[in-house]
């Protein structure tokens, strides 16, 4: 059986790593670097099953900025910025799951901190951070 190569950890330009492994180097990069911009992690990969006729939904990090914001990160590599690069990549399905995954993750709190949607970016190597990046 053929398998599409990129997808599967075929030869897609990433040296032969898996997909997976791609994603996690990109997720650990961008939280190393909103660190270092005084965010501190609350949660990775936090996952929201999916049903019948709905797709699950995952964000990828989620962190708390100095003044109690809460926020929620998309990761997105590529390897270039051609097709509108990395960050043109969340479409609004993707922002509409996000945002999901965000109101069941919110359920744990009797009283809603403040919230924004990031989206972090990584285009051939160089980091974007995109604050505010879409609205709920």
């Amino acid at each position: 059986m053929f398998k599409a190569a990129g997808r599967d950890g075929g030869s897609g330009g990433s040296g032969g790593r898996t997909t997976k492994a791609v994603g996690d180097e990109a997720e650990a990069r961008a939280l190393a670097y909103l660190q270092a911009q005084g965010l501190a992690l609350v949660a990775r990969n936090y996952r929201l099953a999916g049903g019948p006729r709905q797709r699950g939904a995952e964000i990828d990090l989620i962190c708390r900025e100095r003044d109690g914001t809460l926020v929620f990160v998309e990761v997105r590599a590529r390897r270039g910025s051609g097709h509108g690069g990395a960050a043109a990549s969340v479409g609004f399905a993707k922002q509409q799951r996000i945002v999901r995954a965000a109101q069941h993750f919110l359920l744990r709190f009797d009283r809603l901190p403040p919230c924004r949607f990031d989206v972090v970016a990584i285009d051939g190597g160089q980091v974007s951070w995109l604050r505010g990046a879409f609205d709920a």
